[in-house]
């Protein structure tokens, strides 16, 4: 999973892609300070692996990972040029979901490129942004189906009228995730890589005193009616607090959390809040040599979850064995769930689930 932060300059997007990665990327109090992208990948928090591997006592154990994306903070008219964010929107058009990183508190030592937080504001400065951003792609879109036509390509002029559409609502502020669209439209859509059409989640970065009870803050409160009017996720968290968090060796993180009456770390939330919106889930395989967690989207056929591992394996798929993570618990090996009865041959109808432990018997 690729996430790409984005916000205005200067509202906390480096101090928190520091914290969640531990990348050390420049952050500091004024604008512009990320010059170059930053990238980071972390690992997946997932407890199952751990129990796998005290039964296994594997040689590797790999999690699941997600890289972030961090570009300079974007400001009014970045794509006609202005500011530095622009340059980089590239770099995010690949991500599976966009991380909006808004500034929830008022404060006077901290710059504000606008003046004063306002997130009905800045959220609207990045949105029409990243709209006009999108129009330079669906415009040479556009004009590429406009040649087609003259070589009789009935689906080209369809879609010149559609992407014709596209542009003019980009172009007034809209945004490709309210578009109408059908099926075949999405389609359409999907096929470009949209900024302004990628599922987003909101990070209201709040202050230590609004992060305590965040629905006492009216900024935070007009964000979460932005949030529900898009249907985007929204997660509250003190990008100053990560930081702090990130220096603590574990023990000391967990009492600290404990103290501040803190039960999960941002990134853990924010990791859960992604894989919730794109409909995420994990399967494991177990050995000796290997405990491994695979992300997969959840709807996915054995077949499909098997070429994850290798093309091979989808192609010469011929049944998954498989017991859930749960069961595998209670039960303690793969030996014996097979006594029980609990571990289950599945076909290629099979529809993967989270925490399933699999192994894939496939013929080439």
């Amino acid at each position: 999973m690729k996430l790409g932060i984005v916000g205005l300059p200067n509202v906390g997007k480096s101090t928190l892609f520091n914290a969640l990665t531990k990348a050390g990327a420049e952050a500091a109090n004024y604008p512009f300070c990320t010059i170059d992208p930053n990238i980071g990948v972390v690992i997946v928090p997932d407890v199952r692996l751990a129990e796998l591997a005290e039964v296994y006592n594997p040689t590797k154990i790999t999690p699941a990972t997600i890289e972030f994306v961090d570009i300079a903070g974007l400001v009014r008219g970045a794509s006609k040029g202005e500011g530095l964010g622009n340059q980089f929107l590239s770099h995010i058009r690949e991500v599976d979901a966009i991380v909006h990183v808004v500034r929830c508190f008022d404060d006077d030592n901290v710059v504000h490129v606008d003046g004063h937080a306002d997130p009905a504001r800045d959220v609207e400065t990045i949105n029409i942004e990243l709209s006009l951003g999108d129009l330079d792609i669906v415009t040479r879109r556009r004009d590429k189906a406009q040649k087609l036509i003259k070589a009789a390509d009935k689906n080209a002029v369809w879609e010149t009228e559609v992407l014709t559409q596209l542009m003019a609502h980009l172009d007034n502020g809209g945004s490709a995730n309210s578009f109408e669209a059908d099926d075949k439209v999405q389609r359409l859509l999907d096929s470009m890589p949209l900024l302004s059409g990628k599922p987003t989640i909101y990070a209201a970065n709040l202050d230590e005193e609004g992060y305590q009870n965040p629905e006492a803050n009216a900024h935070f409160n007009a964000l979460q009616a932005i949030a529900d009017q898009e249907n985007a996720k929204l997660l509250p968290v003190c990008a100053k607090l990560e930081a702090e968090l990130s220096t603590l060796a574990d023990g000391e993180r967990l009492e600290f959390m404990n103290e501040l009456g803190i039960a999960q770390s941002g990134l853990d939330r924010l990791i859960a809040a992604g894989y919730d919106l794109l409909g995420y889930i994990s399967f494991l395989t177990a050995g000796a040599p290997e405990v491994r967690a695979w992300t997969i989207t959840n709807g996915t056929l054995a077949p499909q979850a098997a070429g994850k591992i290798h093309t091979d394996m989808e192609r010469g798929f011929i049944r998954a064995e498989v017991v859930s993570y749960d069961d595998f618990v209670k039960i303690g090996s793969i030996a014996a769930a097979r006594d029980a009865g609990i571990l289950r041959s599945e076909g290629k109808g099979y529809v993967m689930r989270d925490g399933d432990i699999v192994n894939f018997l496939f013929n080439i």
